[in-house]
This record gives C-alpha cells, sequence and structure tokens, in this order.
C-alpha cells in the first residue's frame, strides 16, 4: 500500500513542473497526474482499485468546468475522502474561493504560483505526515516521504 498524491492542474507544462518537483518523494509515494476534475475522479477509482491510499491533492482552482475549490468541497463532503488532507496551488483563486476551499473544503493549505520546489515539497511532506497520524497508518513504509521529525515521534509512539 502506497500513499499517493494526485496533482488536479490544466496546465500540461504546470502540472508537470509540480511533479517533476515531488519527484524526490516518487520512490515511496505515487504521484497521479490528472487536467480536470473528471480526470481526477478516474484517478481517485484507480488508486482504491489498487489499494492505495490517497493522501494529499494539490488542486489548481481554475480548471476547465468544475473548479479546484468544488472538487475539494466535495472531497471534503465524502467519507471515503474526508481524511485527504488538500492543497490549493495556484494564483488565481480570489478571497471568497479562498474562504470556500478553508470553511467547506477543509483546506491544509495554500500555495501561491509561481511556488518554491523545496516549500512545495515541505508542505506535502507535513500533510502526508498529517494523513498518517490521523489514519494511524504505520509510518514506516512511508517514512523518506514523511516529515521525520514528527514520522519518528509516530514510530516511539507505536511502538511505546
Amino acid at each position: 500500500m502506497k500513499l499517493a498524491v494526485l496533482v488536479l492542474e490544466d496546465e500540461p507544462d504546470v502540472r508537470e513542473a509540480l511533479e517533476r518537483d515531488l519527484e524526490p518523494l516518487a520512490a515511496t509515494v505515487r504521484v497521479e497526474p490528472a487536467q480536470d476534475v473528471p480526470d481526477a475522479r478516474e484517478v481517485l477509482e484507480e488508486i482504491a482499485r489498487d489499494g492505495d491510499v490517497l493522501a494529499v491533492v494539490l488542486a489548481d482552482h481554475r480548471l476547465p468546468g468544475t473548479s479546484g475549490v468544488d472538487f475539494l468541497v466535495e472531497l471534503a463532503s465524502r467519507p471515503e475522502t474526508a481524511h485527504v488532507a488538500t492543497v490549493l496551488v495556484t494564483g488565481q483563486a480570489d478571497h471568497q474561493d479562498t474562504i470556500r476551499a478553508v470553511n467547506l473544503g477543509g483546506l491544509d493549505h495554500y500555495l501561491a504560483k509561481p511556488w518554491d520546489p523545496e516549500e512545495l515539497r515541505a508542505v506535502v511532506r507535513t500533510t502526508l505526515t498529517d494523513v498518517v497520524e490521523r489514519q494511524r497508518l504505520d509510518p514506516l513504509p512511508h517514512l523518506a516521504a514523511l516529515d521525520q521529525v514528527r514520522a519518528m515521534d509516530l514510530v516511539r509512539r507505536r511502538s511505546g
């Protein structure tokens, strides 16, 4: 079982840049791209079929059809995806969109475009660790992709 990160971004160059910046985590974490919400829903089904756990969604706000914020709100409202950590990665969400994402979608983090690759990886590590802790998953198989200090604390608590 792997933890999965969904990258929901309609612009191919931006989506590829996010995937490239997450490459250091890819040995431990499954990174799945999607270009729009229907594509993202298919990816969610594939992750579930494979027995992996969707842990983090990085979503742009402005997408064709359903917005990224609407998708994050949808995830938060479904019991099977309510545990998922959500990160809005956008340069175009207005104040109201961001408030909706926080209040209705339980937004965990906001990253403005252009993002700093180190900050992106730090946010993903933190949110992955949050999910491992909330879901009471064994941190050891995912250790390389987690916040090391918190993950080791989780390991100590599990064994002690």
